[in-house]
């Protein structure tokens, strides 16, 4: 067989699909696994996931159920059936909280300032001991320089690679997730029009870009404090979601429709012919549908259908 040699291979084969076979008129394990041809009774319906796909897969079943009006561009109500008054559906994870709306920000990216390639090259040139540590103080000074309100308000100078998410998330962990999603679609909506950029949001999504490139450099400890940390509030930073998205959501909430659930880190799920049963250290709760919305595995190296690479 011919053979090619090349400097940069980049696999984009797409992730894990979950078995056709797992697949129940009561349990989804994806939101692509058939639930857009599936015909969702009005009744108790549980998603994991409060990501962009939990929330396409409330809206897949909401509007088996009633449509949204828009009664101006600002506002959005969802109109029940008349038939559809047991439909209930509850999105959950960990934590329970919402991804925020897409914000305003200058596009292309503006530089860095002290999170540059050469400052971030030179650290990785010093060695992978303390790499992590070292850029998050780069990190720092790049936040800082962005936005010193904000930095002093979170206490920026106090924090370190392990606690700066537990800062991130502080906040939005405290108010009723709804409450917080309609006041930051207000400001996001505001800053549109206004063309106002937030230093704090627009360093973050620069940064997230910029530090990828240490990633492949750090030992196994400091990757698992990475993943637990910072990938986490980069994640959220940029995985901000359309606003009607979030309007939407909120017409759920007004009519009575949609609950959020934090599950906590300790919970089990029993998946039943009839419905799934999850189990957290205070409750049991049971769904007679419920949709898997976490997002696929990738797939491992060994997993890669081709021998011959």
């Amino acid at each position: 067989l011919p053979s090619e040699t090349f400097d940069l291979a980049v696999i984009a084969t797409g992730h894990v699909w979950p078995d056709e076979e797992k697949v129940t008129r009561t349990y989804f394990p994806s939101p692509w696994s058939g639930l857009m041809e599936a015909k969702v009774d009005a009744c108790n319906v549980g998603i994991m996931g409060t990501s962009l796909s939990g929330l396409d897969a409330a809206m897949a079943v909401a509007i088996q159920h009633g449509s949204f009006i828009e009664d101006d561009k600002q506002h959005v109500i969802f109109h029940r059936d008349n038939a559809s008054e047991k439909l209930n559906i509850t999105l959950m994870s960990r934590t329970g909280i919402l991804p925020e709306a897409d914000f305003y920000c200058p596009i292309p990216y503006e530089p860095l300032h002290i999170v540059t390639d050469q400052a971030l090259n030179a650290e990785i040139q010093k060695g992978e001991y303390g790499l992590l540590d070292r850029v998050f103080r780069l990190i720092v000074e790049e936040i800082k320089f962005a936005d010193p309100g904000w930095s002093q308000r979170i206490a920026l100078e106090s924090l370190n690679v392990d606690s700066f998410a537990q800062a991130w998330f502080a906040e939005r962990k405290q108010r009723d997730p709804f409450d917080w999603a309609e006041k930051n679609l207000q400001e996001v909506e505001r800053n549109k029009r206004e063309k106002h950029t937030v230093p704090w949001r627009y360093v973050i999504l620069r940064l997230h870009e910029a530090v990828q490139e240490i990633v492949p450099h750090l030992n196994e400890h400091d990757h698992k404090r990475f993943s637990k940390g910072l990938a986490r509030v980069f994640i959220d930073n940029y995985a901000a979601i359309p606003s009607e998205s979030i309007r939407r959501l909120l017409a759920l909430r007004e009519a009575g429709i949609i609950h959020i659930l934090a599950l906590g880190e300790d919970y089990e799920m029993e998946i039943n012919e009839s419905r799934t049963v999850l189990k957290t250290e205070d409750n049991s709760y049971s769904f007679d549908v419920f949709i898997d919305a976490r997002g696929q595995r990738p797939l491992k190296v060994k997993d890669i259908p081709f021998p011959g690479l």
